[in-house]
This record gives C-alpha cells, structure tokens and sequence, in this order.
C-alpha cells in the first residue's frame, strides 16, 4: 500500500490526505498487518525484538500533542527515538507506521508482570487525542470504534489476552497519564478486548493513605504486582505506591483519581484478581 494512501469511496472527511512527513520520504514501504489500516507511513525508529520475543501485549496510548501532522512527525522522524506501530485518528482511520514483527520504541522505561522491556513484547497504539496538557477531549465513537476493530484483529493473530491490553499509565506509573481517565475501557472490554469488572461504588470508610505502614498496604502491594503493577513490596504506602494506585484508578475506577487506596479501589482490584484466567498471575 502506497506511503499516505486512503481508501477510495469513503466520506469526505476520510478523503482528506494525510500529512505525510518529508523525513518519511525514500524509506521503504511495507505491506500492512491489519486489512483494515488505510495509509502506511514508514517510520525509521524501530528495531528487532530482544530475543526474537513475540508480542502478547497491547499497549495503548495516546498522542499528547495539539494536533495529528505534530504526532506523526514526531513517530516518523529520525532521531525523536519515538514510533508506535499504529496511530489511530479521530475519524476513525488507522495509520501503520512499524510491522509488528519489529520492535516500536512506545513504551519507554516500564514494566509489567516481571517484564521490563515492554517494547520487545508489545504493539504500541497511539491514538490521536491531545491528552491532559491540551484540553484532553473526549475520544470519538468513530476512533474508538477503530480502536476496537484494530485489537481484536492483533489480539486475534498475536494470541493476545484481553488482560494484557494495557495503558501506557499501567506499564509506566510514574511518569504517564495515557490514555487517561476519559478512555472508555468497559466499551472495550464489552467487545472483549481488555480485562475490566464494574468498579465497585465509592463509599465512606477506612482508606489506606500515603505515610501508612502496615500489613495491609502490602497485601494492597502484593495485589497489585499479582495483576501485573510494578509496585514496591514495602509495606510502606510511599510515593511510588501512591502512583501505581492513581494509575489503577485511572483505568479500572476512573471516577476518582485521588491515590488512596479506599473500599472501592480495593473491592476492585480484588474482583479484577478473582476474574482473570487461573494461569495469569503465575
């Protein structure tokens, strides 16, 4: 498929041409993993996969940046030492920027389940929405429609299960938001792509908060390193504790982000832990 192609027949606003960036041209094209991805525009940041690792993960991103042709430059330009394999935009059109037999440097410094190179065991999707520092809009129906359609399609190839589509927020804690609190995991999960219960109500009672030292936050820390967090096992509920449950919030009881650990964050977690397939905490 030609380098910023388009699938003819499609409404106006898919016909748009995509920004294709100059430092794409004269690299080598490739032929598209997905039948339903509508342009390929190479990128030059990848690489070979550690060990012939082969990916059983997803990981789900999105792109931060005020507009489309800034995040496809950035993917797509030597040097920024960032690519994704697939960039998903808001009318719903999937862009593949790296094979999935290679490596796309989207993950970062993560981990999850024991696993530190992220990048060698995972596709990386980026999905084009302006994140927190840019107003953070709410993901069209068309785009996550796309999203959707994209993961079942490699979760199908890749033998890929559904508790182990992730958010970039779930491998890197730390340091990342995405794809945030507005993403509609249970839409997802609804269409069997990514692990999810109804989060359990928010009520008064006893919370763990940040300074606890007790049994009880390591029971919390080792609950969340058996779902797959990277999580000091302390029994200190300190700073690092604090943002891994801020990130489990962010996905699985977004309507409140306050990293405490309280009733419903733990009620969760714990309904999340006895619903997973026997093997998947060993």
């Amino acid at each position: 498929m030609p380098s910023g192609s388009s699938t003819p027949g499609s409404d106006s606003k898919r016909q748009r041409v995509l920004p294709v960036p100059k430092t794409v041209a004269g690299l080598r094209t490739f032929e598209p993993d997905s039948s339903i991805v509508s342009d390929i525009i190479p990128s030059p940041n990848h690489g070979e996969r550690t060990k012939g690792r082969q990916p059983d993960m997803i990981v789900l991103h999105y792109t931060g940046m005020p507009d489309v042709e800034g995040a496809l430059a950035r993917l797509c330009t030597a040097g920024t030492e960032v690519s994704a394999h697939y960039v998903v935009l808001e009318d719903g059109r999937i862009v593949q920027c790296v094979p999935e037999s290679k490596r796309a440097w989207h993950a970062g410094v993560s981990s999850w389940a024991g696993e530190d190179d992220i990048n060698s065991c995972s596709i990386g999707i980026e999905i084009i929405n302006r994140g927190h520092d840019w107003g953070y809009p709410e993901f069209p129906l068309r785009q996550i429609a796309a999203v959707i359609a994209l993961c079942r399609g490699i979760m199908l190839r890749r033998k890929v299960p559904a508790h182990r589509v992730l958010g970039h927020s779930d491998v890197a804690p730390a340091r990342k938001k995405d794809p945030g609190e507005k993403f509609p995991w249970h839409s997802l999960a609804n269409s069997g792509v990514g692990h999810w219960v109804t989060p359990a109500p928010i009520v008064r009672g006893d919370s763990l908060l940040l300074g606890t030292i007790s049994d009880a936050v390591l029971s919390m820390q080792q609950a969340l390193a058996r779902y797959g967090y990277g999580v000091p096992l302390n029994g200190k509920y300190d700073a690092a504790t604090m943002e891994v449950v801020t990130a489990f919030q962010r996905h699985f009881r977004p309507a409140r982000l306050d990293g405490i650990a309280d009733h419903s964050t733990l009620s969760t977690l714990q309904a999340l832990l006895a619903s997973l397939p026997a093997d998947a905490t060993k």
